[in-house]
């Protein structure tokens, strides 16, 4: 059944700073949320919500139990089957709104198919949890002129920034270099679901200021919250540095990369792998490893706990292999099960 269009979004296009011509742009735009967690679940419901025309979510993940404390488009079953959480998220949204084009996409952001991913969006959501990722997301952004919204939360804070090419200062002005030392993690310091609502809710509008009004619309003001104290600030804008390597000089090292070196994942104890660059072919994986471990499989991945490990192995080689978070581990294990 259809329902007709003015109806379902009256509402939010009666808001006279958005209006109907806002909910049109609305309507036709094309967003990336990269990372379906905590802060990409709520973002994506409510721009699905809202009408977007094509919503394209981009994740390397599976859904575990602990993440249903505060990814709301997750419910038991999709960790019972340990369901990809682009494909988990793609499902349930397609009942929440049948007229938007939402396209899950199981995949690690690379430099190598970055261009791929991204082709044809038009604005850019930040659902990370590392500033690897985001590094890239800005030299992508800012090299080919898109707006990207950067947040993020543990424990009871969180904080959100926009990030507009040539009009505002970029992730690099904010922060040369990655924060260094021991960070705060999700694993480490727990994560209340109230901040990362709160904080996804915040970036979320941002994003429909930047669909229906364009790059004037948003203030670059960042915001951050704390749900625990009750804080909130808003910071004048950060000042563009006038010699930022990425936005000034254009030297986007982090789109450079051939190769990925394993990665621990934040707050997970695990490392993802990704070394071998062909398909696998999952039903002979788990043939393979059925007299060696205990195997789920599905469609989208093969799982096998090998006491104290657990492998997840993805259709284009690309593997999670949690229980540790040495690299050489990881590789060793990945070489010994998968092959390379």
């Amino acid at each position: 059944m259809t329902y007709p269009t003015e109806s379902r979004y009256s509402r939010q296009s009666r808001f006279a700073p958005l209006g109907l011509d806002g909910q049109r742009r609305i309507g036709a735009a094309s967003v990336a949320i990269v990372g379906c967690g905590a802060l990409g679940t709520v973002q994506a419901e409510i721009l699905v919500r809202a009408g977007v025309g094509r919503l394209r979510i981009i994740d390397r993940d599976f859904v575990e139990w602990s993440n249903l404390q505060r990814q709301f488009l997750f419910e038991e079953s999709d960790a019972a089957e340990g369901l990809p959480k682009a494909v988990a998220a793609a499902r349930r949204l397609s009942r929440v709104n049948s007229e938007v084009a939402v396209e899950p996409l199981v995949a690690d952001l690379t430099p190598a198919n970055i261009d791929d991913l991204f082709e044809g969006v038009g604005l850019i959501v930040d659902g990370t949890d590392n500033f690897e990722a985001r590094f890239l997301i800005n030299d992508y952004a800012v090299s080919s002129g898109i707006p990207w919204i950067y947040a993020a939360a543990v424990g009871s804070y969180g904080l959100k920034l926009a990030i507009v090419p040539r009009r505002t200062a970029c992730l690099r002005c904010v922060y040369p270099e990655p924060p260094s030392g021991i960070q705060p993690t999700c694993e480490t310091e727990g994560v209340l679901a109230p901040v990362t609502a709160a904080i996804a809710a915040l970036a979320a509008g941002d994003a429909l200021k930047l669909l229906a009004l364009g790059p004037e619309g948003v203030a670059a003001r960042l915001t951050t919250v704390d749900v625990w104290t009750g804080e909130v600030r808003q910071t004048s804008p950060p000042a563009r540095d006038p010699d930022c390597p990425c936005c000034v000089q254009r030297d986007f090292v982090h789109l450079t990369g051939q190769r990925r070196a394993p990665i621990s994942l934040c707050g997970r104890n695990a490392v993802q792998i990704h070394e071998r660059f062909r398909p696998v072919d999952l039903a002979d994986l788990a043939r393979r490893l059925g007299p060696l471990a205990t195997v789920r499989a599905n469609d989208f991945a093969v799982r096998a706990s090998i006491d104290p490990y657990e492998l997840t192995v993805f259709p284009d080689g690309r593997a999670i292999i949690k229980g540790t978070t040495d690299p050489a581990i990881a590789r060793s294990l990945y070489a010994r099960y998968v092959g390379m």
